[in-house]
């Protein structure tokens, strides 16, 4: 499973196991539950008692990188973001207002700060008064950060 993450994905999701998983292996439904949730995925409860059945009950360190690579390829992020967008654009324009896309940024949710908004902004190079093509917006939001911070 190793060839299918970066090293440094590998030391996240090792230490987060660890942290939840004292015994050295997922042995129920919340532990599963938190570690999955701690790395910032989604899965649904379903999801998660099928991961756990197709590991009889109990999951090791290697098995739950494999359950992490088949998580991986269902969550799409960016697809899911960019469908939420769609939802709310009922006249299919593929567009919102700045300030628009400022407000949901900083008040839905767990709310960004107007700093992180700002830098948000600035990377994707969006001003104020302008109108934000959300599908470019989302792409631009859910890149990777690089390795050389």
């Amino acid at each position: 499973m190793a060839r299918y993450f970066k090293e440094q994905d590998i030391d996240e999701f090792r230490e987060c196991f660890y942290l939840f998983a004292r015994s050295g292996q997922i042995n129920n439904l919340d532990e599963l539950t938190v570690i999955m949730r701690s790395l910032g995925l989604s899965p649904t409860i379903q999801e998660l008692v099928s991961y756990l059945k197709q590991k009889n009950g109990k999951m090791s360190f290697a098995d739950f990188l494999e359950i992490m690579h088949i998580h991986s390829k269902v969550e799409s992020l960016p697809d899911e973001v960019i469908a939420a967008f769609k939802a709310a654009d009922p006249q299919n324009k593929g567009t919102i207002s700045a300030r628009q896309l400022r407000n949901l940024l900083q008040n839905w949710g767990e709310g960004l700060s107007m700093r992180e908004v700002d830098n948000i902004f600035r990377e994707a190079n969006v001003n104020n008064n302008s109108t934000v093509r959300y599908a470019d917006f989302v792409k631009i939001a859910c890149a990777p950060v690089p390795d050389y911070y």
